[in-house]
């Protein structure tokens, strides 16, 4: 396989399919080891040969949207899958300081065209004759940022590449208008009807005239709404193309290429292709862990049930006895556990696709309408909806639930999906409160009160299981878990309960879960301030802004001597690995912990 990715530019058709073939398997070998993002890679690879067969990426740079689907571009750049997503191995996203072939960093969805519409405008200043590629997703064109791209793009007529990779698919089935309008549009029986008669007819015309009824093919294109609609925005539209088929793939790449001017180039391709267990993957093969290749079966299990799974149960529990309570996900129906209401309840449970700021938006008018929504949301995700937090949500302090999935480090996905932000951008915003369980029972308790029209409210928690067990009692108040009557005390909020209990098997201390980040139990904490004047914060976010930020604001307006220590992340970005190996990179495993301690006694 090395010879000939050395060699791409000049392999016949023949050459590259079976490049692709070799790609594709060495994709399905790595992840089944390393676990990763399968079905979205497995159906770009034609695409990325094509790409990199004909363009020169450094000079005209590939901009993944998201980037999850790069993984046979980076075998072509000559980086080896065995370490990814591993600590310090390569990242399972575009990452430019991995890379000099990464133009940019990915891991949300929708920025790939104002990426390019960015450098198009660069390359013009510049007087280069460059061209930015761009690649697309469906789902991910359901987002406002593509469109506001898009607007200028084809207004300006920047000389870009925008190539809609057009799976039918996000992560999950795509739903909304535009994913419906884009497969519609193309599945007409007028248009297909029509494609197979120039099909027939061209299989019995000289080469010359079989140029021009494939152009007049092309041009009827422009009639159907696809074809119209982008055309309409200012772009040249081409499609759709068979992405697994290489000639054709080159054919419009060369087309596209040298227009010179904004194009469109819409490709669909079949999520999960050339493996039998992900094809047509609707969710299951999109994000896995290691599985058997012969079977498809995952190696990795677990007995516990995971902190959405308990999520989803009691949310159903509530919402059979709670007619007003709705709710919804942003594209991630089964990652948030949402799936299971959606499929129960469809008149009040939605996804509305990659649509952030809409979520949360609609579901603050269904609040001043009565109803209590909750949003089922990646920590990391909710980032993308700040304002809609501040000016739709919080100012009328509106009873709307924030389910924070996947708070605090997320491990292989790592720096853009690190959930570790949420408390920093959120205990800034009035009205709005922060609770954080550690267990089912406090679970339970939290959506129930968090369900009972409290104003805006963010519950976080893990991924995957809950580290603390069932045998610790549940409050929505601060309290202790064990009191020793210490000077030293262990402040924990959500997993972080779990870690003050490992490190205080060798440091003698109280350890309290906190409950609530804001409002702060601020009884308990001054009763606390009595006995305590040492206080160590336990919680899995950025110290700025965060658990450490709110205590000290406390401490100082009662004017308390207390000694503050935060084992809450530094002022930089986390990498991807192992969320263990991670931790103990930082010191901030258990036994980094209790080495700092005894360190500084």
């Amino acid at each position: 396989m090395k010879n000939k990715i050395d060699s791409i530019k000049t392999l016949n058709e023949d050459e590259l399919k079976e490049l692709c073939s070799e790609i594709r398997a060495e994709i399905i070998k790595q992840v089944s080891i390393n676990g990763g993002h399968l079905s979205s890679n497995l159906g770009v690879v034609e695409l990325s040969v094509a790409l990199h067969h004909l363009f020169d990426v450094k000079k005209n740079p590939l901009i993944f949207d998201v980037s999850h689907q790069c993984y046979a571009h980076k075998i072509l750049t000559g980086r080896k899958l065995d370490n990814l997503r591993q600590f310090n191995g390569i990242s399972g996203y575009t990452e430019p300081n991995e890379s000099e072939y990464d133009f940019f960093i990915a891991g949300h969805s929708s920025t790939s065209i104002s990426l390019a519409t960015g450098v198009a405008k660069a390359f013009k200043l510049n007087k280069s004759n460059a061209i930015p590629i761009a690649i697309i997703g469906d789902g991910a064109m359901g987002s406002g940022l593509a469109y506001e791209a898009l607007n200028e793009l084809g207004d300006r007529k920047y000389p870009s590449i925008i190539i809609l990779n057009d799976n039918k698919m996000s992560i999950s089935k795509p739903i909304g208008a535009v994913s419906r309008f884009l497969s519609q549009s193309l599945s007409s029986p007028i248009y297909q009807k029509f494609k197979k008669g120039v099909e027939a007819v061209l299989e019995y015309l000289p080469e010359g005239a079989k140029y021009t009824a494939k152009r007049f093919e092309d041009g009827f294109k422009l009639i159907t709404p696809a074809g119209m609609f982008f055309e309409e925005l200012g772009l040249e539209y081409i499609g759709p193309i068979d992405g697994h088929n290489i000639a054709d793939l080159i054919t419009a790449l060369n087309l596209a290429k040298s227009l010179k001017k904004p194009v469109l180039l819409h490709v669909q391709t079949i999520k999960g292709y050339g493996y039998e267990y992900s094809v047509n993957d609707e969710g299951d093969w999109h994000g896995v862990g290691a599985f058997d290749i012969k079977t498809g079966k995952s190696l990795n299990s677990s007995n516990k049930a995971s902190a959405t799974a308990i999520f989803s149960d009691i949310l159903d529990e509530l919402a059979s006895k709670n007619e007003k309570i709705v709710g919804l996900s942003a594209a991630m129906p089964s990652g948030t556990g949402m799936d299971k209401l959606i499929a129960k309840y469809p008149e009040r449970f939605y996804d509305v696709g990659i649509a952030e700021a809409h979520a949360v938006t609609s579901m603050a008018a269904m609040s001043k309408c009565g109803f209590v929504p909750v949003v089922a949301i990646y920590s990391t995700f909710l980032q993308r909806a700040y304002d809609s937090l501040i000016h739709d949500s919080a100012i009328l302090n509106l009873d709307m639930v924030f389910a924070l999935d996947r708070a605090g480090i997320v491990g292989n996905d790592g720096k853009t999906h690190q959930g570790v932000f949420d408390i920093s951008y959120l205990s800034c915003i009035p009205n709005f409160k922060i609770c954080a369980p550690t267990n089912t029972k406090s679970f339970k308790l939290l959506l129930e009160y968090a369900t009972s029209k409290v104003g805006p409210i963010a519950i976080r928690y893990p991924r995957g299981a809950f580290t603390l067990d069932e045998s610790y009692e549940a409050s929505l108040k601060a309290h202790y878990i064990k009191n020793t009557n210490s000077n030293i005390s262990f402040l924990g909020f959500g997993e972080g309960v779990a870690k003050a209990l490992e490190v205080n098997k060798e440091i003698n201390a109280n350890v309290i879960d906190l409950v609530f980040a804001k409002p702060l139990d601020e009884d308990f904490l001054l009763n606390l301030s009595k006995n305590s004047n040492e206080w160590h914060i336990f919680s899995d976010s950025v110290k700025i802004g965060g658990l450490q930020s709110i205590i000290s604001s406390f401490i100082l307006t009662h004017n308390l001597d207390i000694k503050l220590i935060s084992y809450e992340y530094e002022d930089e970005f986390i990498t991807h690995g192992n969320t263990k190996e991670v931790l103990q990179s930082l010191k901030l495993d258990a036994n980094g912990i209790i080495n700092k301690i005894k360190g500084d006694k």
